[in-house]
């Protein structure tokens, strides 16, 4: 367009230096110069007029690159917040899935050490039930008079039969008297039937010191006293020797005072005493479950 505008302008010069051109070409030329500098000022405000645009476009462009780059930071810290939110969420798994181990383990140890404890207080029951039954047989065989110097208890789980050392020996002496037959052929009944249980004879003294041959002490004489016991048990009423026990305690387990002679007597006796087996109970012991 400027082109043309400048070969117009060329022209029109140049026939107005030659003469050749009329009145009316140069007004037609001159109309058409005017429309051409109409249409250049148009061509050149719409040129200012792209420019501008052009100038809000890079700016709007600017812009949105500017919220791109703030979308795409803000994307990454959520996937960084997201992998922190992940890992621990693993962890707190992790944690809690050993937390659940841990506690099966332990209710896995309160269910076994339940058992075992069902296990003793049935042995104990068992145990229990046994010795009131073998008392009982025991006291129903026994004369009243017989009563009289057999004493029966059961304590802590043990059977304590007490005999008076009158009525089994001669006085100062270790030997059993014949009065002794009948009471000790009873217990010797009651302790076969009982084939499960242990027996310990023990004999004990008062204070008063013992002057025989061969009797250096109270010591010697509740052992000697004991062992009589013990053989008679086994020689004549066919008691198992592995079962017996034979322990001699002086004067040293009173149940008395040996300062009257009521006392003395009560302290002068000796006892025959019924057990359960330890080893039963070591084997449930040795049952019990481990716990870390």
């Amino acid at each position: 367009m400027k082109q043309k505008k400048m070969w117009l302008v060329a022209i029109t010069v140049a026939m107005m230096f030659t003469g050749c051109i009329s009145k009316k070409e140069f007004q037609a030329l001159q109309s058409e110069n005017n429309a051409l500098k109409s249409e250049n000022a148009s061509l050149r405000e719409e040129s200012n007029s792209c420019r501008l645009q052009l100038t809000e476009s890079k700016a709007s462009v600017k812009s949105l690159q500017d919220l791109l780059d703030a979308e795409k930071k803000r994307n990454a810290e959520l996937k960084q917040a997201y992998k922190d939110l992940q890992g621990s969420l693993d962890k707190s798994l992790q944690q809690n899935s050993q937390g659940n181990v841990n506690i099966s383990k332990l209710v896995d140890e309160i269910n076994a050490s339940n058992r075992f404890i069902k296990q003793l207080v049935e042995a104990k029951d068992k145990s229990d039930s046994l010795n009131i039954v073998l008392t009982n047989n025991l006291t129903r065989s026994l004369t009243n008079a017989e009563k009289q110097e057999v004493d029966v208890q059961v304590l802590k789980g043990v059977v304590y039969i007490s005999l008076a050392d009158n009525m089994l020996y001669q006085s100062g002496s270790y030997e059993i008297n014949s009065r002794a037959s009948e009471t000790l052929s009873k217990i010797a009944k009651i302790i076969k039937d009982y084939k499960e249980y242990e027996v310990l004879i023990e004999g004990n003294t008062d204070d008063v010191p013992i002057s025989r041959p061969n009797i250096r002490n109270n010591w010697d004489l509740s052992c000697l006293r004991a062992s009589s016991v013990v053989q008679a048990l086994q020689n004549d009423y066919g008691v198992d020797p592995q079962r017996l026990t034979a322990g001699g305690r002086g004067e040293y387990n009173p149940i008395a005072s040996n300062n009257t002679e009521i006392g003395k007597q009560r302290n002068r006796r000796t006892q025959i005493i019924i057990t359960p087996k330890l080893d039963q109970f070591m084997d449930l012991i040795e049952e019990a479950p481990a716990t870390d």
